[in-house]
This record gives C-alpha cells, structure tokens and sequence, in this order.
C-alpha cells in the first residue's frame, strides 16, 4: 500500500456532481493537485431504518458477549462519520442499500421518513437501492427520494409527515443523499428509474460511484413492488458504463452493490476477515465479471461484515489472546487482478473505513486502504448527534404508547434462526401457528395449514428477557413483534392441491422447480404439519412422509417414499401477500384457488398472542398438541441448515 498523502497537503476542496441517467452536472469547479492524494470513502449497508441502537457487537466471534460494546444507533453513526470525515476534507459517505423497509416500528410506522432524516443528517450523499427500497413500490421510493406527504387512496396518510413532533421539515424534506441503480430499469421508457451513476470531484479528479441492485429483487420482493421494472445484469450493466465514464474523463471508479456474500470461517469470523474469498457467494461471481475498470467494490444485501483488501487483521481468541492474519488482497475480476471489497454488516454497527489514493496524472485510484470499524457507543472520543437525538426521542415518544403494549408471552426464547440442521425456526412456528389461528375458522379461510417465508421474519426474534421498556421477563410487546415481523403483508388462503403441496416443497431447494439457483429457502409450517426432507437426492425426489394433524387424526400425504397418495385432493393453507404471488421463488402458490383476502399480519400475530397473556400461560414451542411433541421439518443427513445455493450442507 502506498503510504497515506499527509493532511496538510490536501487543500483544495471536494466537487460534487451528479450523474442522471448518465449526465453529469457539475456545481462548481476543484483545484488541480500535481502529486498523489488520499481521498477518503465511508461506507456502509442494510441501515434498515434503525434509528436505535440493536444491542452489543464485536470484532469478531470470539469476543465473549459480555466484553461486547453497545454499538449503532443513529446518533453515534452521525458521530462515528463525522470523526472519520475529520481526518480528511476530501470525503464522501456512500451506501450499498437497504436502507428503508424491513424497519423496526419506530421509523416503518412512519412510511420510513425518520430513516432518510436520520441519513440526511448523518451525511449520506450517494446510496445504491437494495431490494427493500421496493417493499411499497417504485412510486413510493420516488416519492422518499422527491420529498413531500404519502397518499394513500386519495386521502393523507396520518402516519407520514410528523416533522412537527421531530423538529423536521413539513412537508417531509426526501432524501438529501441520491438513490442510484444502474441496472434497474422502467420498461415503459427503457431507461433506468433512477440516476445510474453519481460523481464527485476531488482536487480536479473524478470519482464515480455507480449504484446497482440485485439482479433477483423481483424473486424476493412482492410483485406489486416491481411492476413495471426490469432488473438487468449486475456486472454486464457496470461494464456497459464504463466507456461513457471514460469519455467524461473518469478513471477513478467505484461500485456500490447490494449483492453479497460470507466469510467461510463461522468459528472466528471477523469484521475485517476475508475467510474463503467468499468462495461461492453472489458477490464473488459479480466481481469475477467486472471490467478491470473498477477499483473498488462497497457491498451489502447478505448483513454480514467482510473486508477483501491487503493488509493483516488482530483477531481476539477465546482465551483473549490477539494474534494478525494476512487479508486477502481482494477478490479476483475478469482479468485476474483482485479488487478489494467491503461490507459493514447492518443495522449502522459498523462502518468501512477506505482511504484511496488517486493519481491525479493518471486520474486513477492506486491504492486502497479499508478497515472496518465498530460503530461504539462506548467510545470517549465520538461525540453524538444531538440533533438526530432529537429526532429519534421525537419519533420514539410518538409510538410509546403502542410499542410498549404487552400483547402476549413466551415460556422462553424463540429466535429468528435455524434451530437445527432441518431448519425448524422457533420465532416462525409462532408467526405460522398465529396465521393458521386467524384463518382456521369458518367463513375467514377454513386453513388447515399456514407457512411463513423466513425471510419475513426479522431478528432478534422473541426474546424472553425484559427490554428496556420495564414490560418484565417473557412479556412480549407490540413493538418486538413488529420488529419480528416488520413488512405489513396481509393473509391469504388459498386451495391448493396434495400435489401442489409436494411441489411448492421441493421448490424450497435451489434450482428446483424454478426456484433461484443460488437460494434454497426452507418455509416454516405452522402446528400440526410435518415433512421430511433429503438434501442428498434430487429435485422432487426430496420431500417425504407429509403429514397433517388436526383433532387427534394424522392424514398421511407423502408417504415415505414420497409418493403422493391422492394427488388431487385439496386442502386450504395460508400463506403472506407475498408468498401468495409467487414471492421468494414459490410460484407453485399462483396455482392456488379460491383466494381469500385476510388480516394484515401483524394483526393477526397480536390476536393470536392475547391468549397467551397472563394470567393465561405463555406460548410455549412444541406444546401443540397437534405436534405430537416432535419437530415439525424433519431431515435426513445434514449437519447445518443450508443458505443460498447450498442445499445438503
């Protein structure tokens, strides 16, 4: 790495411009620089609207929870930014998406305006769109990104435009900070919905940050939300822009994707860890394909932390002990030569750090230096945004009363992730068994079985332990299951057939009935349901012994051999607005008849938990009784719950 230009040789003042459609905009005019400077970049992804700080964090895995800090929280992101932006006049803080949608109540309840705020004073200039900027569709992003009221059948909606209370802009200001997707385009006028690429200028030089979108959005987002999109090739969009950047003199060139990847090592992955190259993962297969044009990768999408550049990285043991490991130098493009690429994890608890060091002859990044920091609220020398407390203890005191509400309890912890190597998910039961209770009876559905999608179900899951709102140990509030459960979708039954259930089944598999090759996404039955499935077999070999319960009387399905005894018969099962048009590759759903709409979902996941309020008992995991005291997904071999394009790990 080349050694940093020092400070007091960066005197000329950063340019920014920007790129619509391809147009660059310039706002002012930069000083020249003669020698190589040092430009720094600050990123990070997957904000998700979390205005609050999540919990503890630490460098790497081997950190005892306890020694973990209190990390994120926009307050302390502002603060984090501005000490890092501190060190260098030429800056610029970029973003690799998902920045909205999937929020926790404090900022969805309110359409995702305290989000952009937040990220308005914090300092974001340029952000690439992730997949859940199209949760509520493209008009509705527009708007986020334009400014003004949402309005929703003509009439306002009462929930956007609470600037008042928040000491904010009314109407509400949009987004300060540009929305940039290359490859996502109107197929009305072919040319992409917003700005392709953004540009700033540092001492005469141009860099440009080109803004791209995960080519499968329309896989894992409702359809409604994409209507009239088309999201094309990752890396071939990037290639495709990199004569038109030439021709406007830039050579410096960035990409921020929302598209990811995860280190091999789950024992002692760190944050500035590049375990495996992320042998395997999306990320690596978009940057094999990249033009050697691009010097630098800021990635998402996948929440997880990773930084593929040179250097050594301290890695804290279990016993305390710090030892270096050597960085990869990146990850290899077209060419061979390895890019470096980044990822903060999510929820603002990390940022990337990135100096780079430009030729200014050459107009062409040469170095580049990352490291990916902790976003410590523990650190002295970070002061935090007192304005942007404001803004948070503004929207906080405005859902207090419906946040804080008791709904319910849980006789212990049901979190949001794999239990076993079958990919049972505790906090999943709970949703499914609360879809298939507001759905079971007669005349809102007559389901006998419900599934949940579990990517729908956000993390931490249902904690026991009391939160910070005092509501005691096991109690859950409105405001933890909204955070579990954060997308609004609404209930739908449909009939589907004994050979419809056998194939949307097989089609949680990757490359399975049109399923996505890169993501198996095993469902989560609701109470009485159960299969077993063999990740060793092939596609529509895999599913057997389906059974339902209902009443005390077990009806077999699939039998062991996973044939289908009666292939035509029906049954009425319940599934999310999204899962019912085909969302996350499940389009065995469309063959569904007799739809039926039903309760927003959250909703129902409040109805269904009042019956195990106190004094009532709490809601406990596998008590059904139509469970028989057995896991609902059985599996045969496997030693992990499989992700992505795996599916017999």
């Amino acid at each position: 790495m080349s050694q940093r230009t020092p400070l007091f040789a960066l005197t000329a003042v950063a340019l920014l411009t920007m790129a619509a459609c391809g147009t660059d905009e310039p706002l002012g005019t930069s000083a020249a620089s003669t020698t190589p400077f040092t430009v720094k970049i600050v990123g990070f992804n997957d904000y998700h609207g979390t205005l609050q700080s999540p919990g503890t964090f630490g460098t790497n895995t081997a950190v005892p929870t306890a020694s973990r800090p209190a990390v994120g929280g926009a307050d302390y992101l502002a603060g984090h930014v501005k000490k890092l932006k501190a060190q260098n006049p030429l800056n610029v803080v970029v973003g690799a998406g998902d920045f909205i949608g999937a929020s926790p109540l404090i900022s969805s309840l309110f359409n995702d305006e305290p989000a952009i705020e937040t990220l308005n004073r914090i300092g974001l200039e340029f952000n690439a769109v992730g997949n859940h900027e199209f949760d509520h569709g493209s008009a509705e992003l527009l708007r986020l990104q334009n400014g003004g009221c949402k309005v929703v059948a003509g009439a306002a909606d009462p929930n956007s435009c609470k600037g008042l209370a928040a000491g904010t802009p009314v109407p509400f200001e949009g987004a300060k900070f540009k929305w940039l997707s290359a490859n996502v385009l109107d197929t009305a006028t072919g040319k992409p919905l917003l700005p392709a690429y953004g540009i700033k200028t540092f001492n005469g030089v141009k860099m440009a940050f080109i803004g791209m979108t995960l080519q499968a959005t329309p896989t894992i987002v409702t359809p409604t939300g994409v209507a009239g999109l088309s999201f094309k090739d990752e890396a071939a969009t990037v290639n495709a822009l990199i004569p038109e950047l030439r021709a406007q003199g830039v050579e410096s060139i960035v990409v921020l994707v929302h598209q990811g990847g995860f280190q091999s090592s789950t024992s002692l992955s760190d944050i500035n860890g590049c375990d495996g190259d992320l042998a395997g993962s999306d990320i690596a297969t978009v940057v094999k394909q990249l033009d050697n044009a691009v010097d630098l990768v800021i990635s998402g999408h996948t929440h997880a932390a990773y930084n593929c550049s040179a250097g050594t990285v301290d890695v804290t043991s279990t016993a305390g002990v710090v030892s270096s490991r050597a960085r990869t130098t990146g990850l290899a493009n077209a060419t061979g030569r390895r890019v470096p690429v980044t990822s903060a994890s999510s929820f603002g608890r990390v940022l990337s750090d990135i100096d780079v060091t430009i030729d200014p002859t050459t107009r062409d990044i040469t170095a580049v230096q990352a490291t990916n920091r902790l976003v410590d609220r523990t650190d002295t020398t970070v002061t935090p945004d007192s304005a942007i407390q404001a803004i948070v203890k503004a929207y906080s005191d405005l859902i207090s009363p419906l946040a804080n509400k008791v709904i319910g309890a849980v006789k212990a912890e049901l979190p949001a992730t794999a239990a076993d190597a079958a990919c049972n998910m505790p906090a999943g039961e709970l949703i499914a068994d609360a879809q298939l209770a507001a759905t079971a009876p007669a005349g809102f559905g007559d389901a006998v079985i419900a599934f949940m999608n579990r990517g729908g179900v956000r993390n931490p899951g249902f904690t026991f332990a009391s939160s910070t709102a005092g509501e005691g140990d096991g109690n859950v509030t409105y405001g933890e299951a909204f955070t579990t459960q954060p997308f609004g979708n609404s209930l739908v039954t449909l009939t589907l057939t004994a050979q419809d259930l056998k194939n949307v089944l097989e089609q949680q598999f990757a490359g399975c009935r049109g399923q996505a090759a890169a993501a198996t996404r095993i469902m989560v039955p609701s109470n009485g349901f159960k299969y077993t499935w063999d990740g060793a077999k092939a596609c529509d070999a895999r599913i057997s012994s389906v059974t339902l319960t209902r009443g005390g009387a077990t009806e077999t399905i699939v039998d062991t051999a996973g044939t289908v005894l009666a292939p035509t018969k029906t049954y009425r099962v319940t599934v999310n607005n999204f899962m019912a048009t085909g969302g996350d590759g499940f389009t065995t759903f469309l063959n569904g008849k007799q739809a039926l709409g039903g309760a927003q979902d959250i909703d129902a996941l409040t109805a269904f938990m009042a019956g195990y309020k106190a004094p009532a008992a709490p809601y406990a995991r596998g008590a059904s009784a139509n469970d028989l005291g057995t896991a609902r997904v059985l599996r045969t071999g496997g030693t992990s719950c499989p992700t992505g394009a795996a599916v017999n790990p």
